[in-house]
């Protein structure tokens, strides 16, 4: 908690229904956020256990600068990953972190297992165990609505549900967060299912009073200017992340038909621009947010004969146009929303869900797997089909697609195709093929994200002529320590410009933080080396990666990459990784 020389830990243990609040002046070292949340991950949980075991911790944190300053609004989620079985890691917004700062809590904690599906109230400091049986099988809106309805109060409210792939322990199964956001990638949902955990209501109403108002409020001003009063977030406001498209796209940049190409010739039909004109009907934001990122479209969904249509909204994204769009050769803006849709329903991951149904789309048009098995024909363009196939594999209804729902690396080692199966140490990959910084950066991100180390940023900065493996390996090294410290007081990264390390450093000062650059260093690799430590205990070895061969023969925006030049920017990362773990 700011001013106070701890940090404040919720535990639950769903098992027992027994309650216990920490005040952990040790975890202050890790300043808050994911460096809190890895560390309380690496205390509660058990390597020798599966990731789906009852005593794996799920863990829950905010940060020092979460609400009071513009574009701190995530909350992170640190648990071992069902789809990869090692370090999962993912971020939400909405307003998760409101309520958590203004219930008083820092950090949640979740072990057990319920003998019943039950949903948490956590009300201030009052935290009742609500049977969730009549609820376990509606679709997340539905969820959100009888919470809502049921959970009464003053002060701010989130409500975090899983879906029925959670219920059925989907591997990419996800978390939504207030409607619009979601804990989306790495299988937090399974980790609910598992735990007969359905949602989390949580409603806040302390408030905490600034000591230095003056002080604060000139940091916070001159933030909220860069944010309106500057280009730096415009982008992100006006078409949001698909203008990404178009400029991708023209670099064969954009993974199409799973990765067989990496253009759409279709493109312009589904960018960013193409979505504003057609479906965009409003812009959200997260709370405490000025920029409004979260854009929203419309398609009409015909429910009756004789012309009766309902409108029905979905937010939408770049990573959600490329894995539900080009990946899957799908060419209309309305058919993208409506898979969107699906996912929304159900509960999974939407850029996992792309990448899987791209490797099954292709295995069965090679004959590694029948109608049989997949109950409608798998076809590039055909969204009535994967819209099916989306359900299936939530409901896992048969064993074909309780194998697919348990990722493309395992499902292709199964079955066939692992060289075209688009993983990255099984996570499936996100919408870059931009040369070596956004491959070998998920390959050696702390959770295979292209938002660890930011890669592909490499890839567009870097010159013809010029590219030099060392360089690449220590740009991604330090990002990653550099994020380690943003991604402890949340920071949307976003917003990552407006946040450079001198505005982090005047933000920290000015709630009481007395931190250094030299100390800002320390905070980062004191994180990730607590990260490493987690993925060498679960097992996992950097050194030990193989990346499907398709990655190696489909043109990026690059040109053609060298499998042997990605391991050795690969070795020579782990190189720095080693240093960093050796050091006392």
């Amino acid at each position: 908690m700011i001013y106070e020389k701890y940090i404040r830990v919720l535990n639950i243990d769903l098992k027992t229904h027994k309650i216990r609040v920490d005040n952990r002046e040790d975890l202050c070292q890790y300043l808050g956020g994911v460096g809190v949340a890895s560390k309380l991950l690496s205390e509660n949980m058990d390597p020798s256990k599966d990731p789906l075991d009852e005593c794996q911790p799920i863990v829950f944190a905010i940060g020092p600068g979460s609400t009071l300053f513009p574009i701190i609004t995530k909350t992170v989620a640190c648990f071992i990953s069902p789809l990869t079985k090692e370090y999962g890691e993912s971020y939400a917004g909405g307003r998760l972190a409101l309520t958590m700062f203004h219930a008083g809590f820092d950090a949640i904690v979740i072990k057990g297992r319920s003998e019943k599906p039950i949903y948490l109230s956590i009300n201030n400091n009052n935290i009742d165990f609500k049977d969730a049986r009549t609820i376990w099988d509606l679709d997340l809106t539905e969820v959100g609505r009888v919470i809502r309805e049921s959970e009464l109060g003053a002060g701010k409210r989130s409500i975090i549900r899983s879906g029925i792939a959670g219920n059925n322990l989907c591997s990419f199964s996800n978390v939504c967060v207030d409607n619009f956001r979601h804990f989306g990638r790495m299988g937090l949902g399974a980790c609910f299912g598992s735990k007969n955990l359905k949602a989390i209501s949580i409603i806040g109403e302390n408030n905490i009073p600034i000591k230095d108002f003056n002080g604060y409020f000139k940091v916070y001003q001159e933030i909220y200017k860069k944010c309106i009063d500057t280009g730096l977030m415009e982008k992100y406001h006006d078409l949001g992340t698909p203008v990404n498209v178009e400029t991708l796209n023209a670099t064969s940049g954009f993974p199409t038909l799973n990765l067989q190409k990496s253009s759409f010739e279709k493109g312009s039909n589904i960018s960013g621009e193409t979505f504003a004109d057609n479906n965009l009907v409003r812009k959200v934001a997260c709370t405490g947010c000025p920029v409004g990122c979260i854009h929203v479209g419309q398609y009409r969904n015909e429910y009756d004969k004789n012309h009766e249509y309902e409108s029905v909204s979905v937010a939408y994204d770049y990573e959600l146009i490329f894995a539900l769009g080009s990946f899957l050769g799908i060419s209309s803006t309305d058919d993208i929303l409506k898979l969107i849709d699906e996912v929304e329903k159900v509960g999974v991951d939407a850029m996992s869900m792309g990448v899987v149904l791209g490797w099954a789309t292709e295995a069965f048009n090679n004959g590694l797997i029948n109608v049989e098995q997949t109950m409608v024909p798998l076809e590039f363009g055909n969204r009535e089909n994967y819209a099916k196939a989306i359900d299936y594999t939530a409901k896992c209804t048969n064993e074909f697609y309780k194998d697919l729902s348990k990722g493309s690396h395992f499902v292709s080692n199964k079955y066939g195709g692992t060289e075209f199966a688009m993983n990255i140490s099984k996570n499936e990959m996100a919408g870059y093929h931009t040369g070596y910084g956004s491959l070998v950066g998920a390959a050696v991100g702390a959770r295979h994200s292209h938002l660890c180390n930011a890669g592909y940023s490499f890839d567009e900065k870097q010159k013809e002529g010029e590219f030099d493996p060392e360089k690449l390996a220590e740009s991604l090294f330090q990002e990653e320590i550099e994020r380690c410290v943003l991604n402890s007081l949340i920071i949307c990264l976003f917003g990552r410009k407006i946040y450079d390390r001198e505005t982090v450093l005047r933000v920290l000062n000015s709630i009481g933080y007395e931190i250094d650059d030299e100390e800002f260093i320390n905070i980062g690799k004191r994180i990730y080396k607590t990260k490493q430590l987690i993925k060498k205990a679960l097992g996992y070895d950097n050194r030990m990666v193989k990346l499907p061969k398709r990655f190696f023969e489909t043109t990026s925006s690059k040109g053609i990459l060298s499998e042997d030049v990605a391991m050795n920017i690969i070795n020579k990362f782990n190189d720095k990784v080693d240093m960093l773990i050796s050091e006392p």
